[in-house]
């Protein structure tokens, strides 16, 4: 299961050939619903079997398409590993699976690209954004939204700080004291613990000064080079309030917030971080959407904003549109001509059509311009879409 970044949503967008089926269901952590999820994915794979043919696909092709889905249904393992939602994207010459922290509505959409609307919350959006829970011990990212986390995979980030300094002193790595003491957690960047046993004998503050430095760099380097390299999300940092500012001093990213959690994060559980930093990244989000909402206000009287679908989609399509304001859960059939410039609504999907919404969020994305995925009550004029133009 790939980590879902923006280059791989831009590989999404860009590289699938049709016809491109997209299946997204909820999915559960843990008690007796988790057995109802393979469930839910048969059911969305039996809607898409059923309709691949009506694109032209011969069914037998459509069945040997669809198998890595289907030999998904009896992976015991994947099920276990589960977050909020699941995302399933297959075509002739790509699948993927995406284990989402989000809740996703059951849906089956097959078009000639993949539906990604459901996910753009994730991306320049205003409520997505990163933890990591970062000690001596145990190196930890997870991804949160507004109101759901779960763990990223990492696999080329040094897990604790043995790992990353095994091989510059390795008499030095037999001297080292890898416990930390506990603390209560607290957000915000204040509280948090005793100050930890770095090294036993002389030389201490000296360990402090350099092996937590490289470590926190080496964890800092494998984090961009595996998820952060294309990102702007915030990130909040949770740990003893020793290490932080080291690691925030040692990192290249630039969107770590200010705020912090405090204390031992070897052991919380995923829920009682993300509730702890949600309270140091909510003040960063609100004031992120009010201004994206005054802009559109500003936008509007000046003419270069608009709520229409019909100057929307070719504007996203040409590269005009800045912010874009679409409602997930909210879908408009159609078709758009780019050598006509045209638009046409549909009242229903069909296998000549494609959901509009989409399109604009995809194509706005792709130009490098900003998408709020927000409840249809906080997209402004209270639409399904709207659109604050560069130009």
């Amino acid at each position: 299961m790939k980590i879902l970044s923006k280059t791989e949503l831009r590989t999404l967008i860009e590289q699938a050939r049709g016809p491109c089926v997209s299946l997204f269901l909820p999915t559960h952590r843990g008690g007796a619903e988790t057995r109802q999820d393979p469930i839910r994915l048969k059911n969305l794979l039996g809607q898409a079997e059923e309709q691949l043919p009506e694109r032209g696909m011969r069914p037998e092709a459509a069945r040997d398409m669809l198998e890595p889905v289907r030999q998904l249904l009896d992976d015991a393992t994947f099920w276990q590993n589960q977050g909020e939602g699941l995302a399933v994207f297959c075509a002739p010459n790509m699948f993927r699976t995406y284990r989402l922290p989000l809740n996703v509505e059951e849906l089956v959409v097959i078009a000639d690209r993949f539906h990604i609307k459901p996910l753009m919350s994730l991306f320049n959006s205003n409520d997505r954004f990163y933890i990591l829970a970062f000690s001596h011990n145990v190196v930890r990212l997870l991804q949160g939204t507004r109101y759901s986390v779960c763990e990223v995979e990492l696999e080329d980030v040094p897990k604790n700080i043995e790992e990353a300094l095994q091989y510059d002193d390795p008499e030095k790595q037999s001297q080292f004291y890898t416990g930390m003491p506990g603390a209560n957690v607290k957000g915000g960047g204040a509280g948090g613990g005793k100050r930890p046993a770095v090294a036993f004998g002389t030389g201490a503050q000296a360990f402090e000064n350099s092996d937590l430095t490289r470590y926190s760099k080496r964890v800092d380097k494998g984090l961009w080079d595996e998820v952060l390299h294309d990102e702007q999300a915030p990130l909040v940092l949770a740990g003893v309030e020793h290490l932080l500012p080291i690691y925030r001093d040692a990192s290249s990213y630039n969107n770590i917030l200010d705020g912090w959690v405090t204390g031992n994060p070897d052991t919380l559980e995923p829920t009682v971080l993300h509730a702890e930093a949600w309270k140091v990244v909510e003040p960063y989000f609100r004031q992120s959407q009010e201004v994206a909402a005054e802009h559109y206000g500003n936008a509007t009287g000046q003419g270069v904003a608009s709520s229409d679908i019909q100057e929307i989609v070719p504007a996203a399509y040409n590269g005009r549109v800045n912010h874009l304001f679409v409602a997930v859960g909210e879908h408009q059939w159609g078709t758009f001509d780019p050598a006509q410039n045209r638009v046409n609504l549909e009242q229903e999907a069909s296998p000549t059509n494609e959901d509009l919404l989409d399109f604009a969020a995809a194509h706005t994305f792709l130009n490098s311009g900003t998408v709020f995925a927000v409840n249809a009550e906080d997209v402004p004029e209270k639409g399904a879409i709207a659109a604050v133009f560069r130009y």
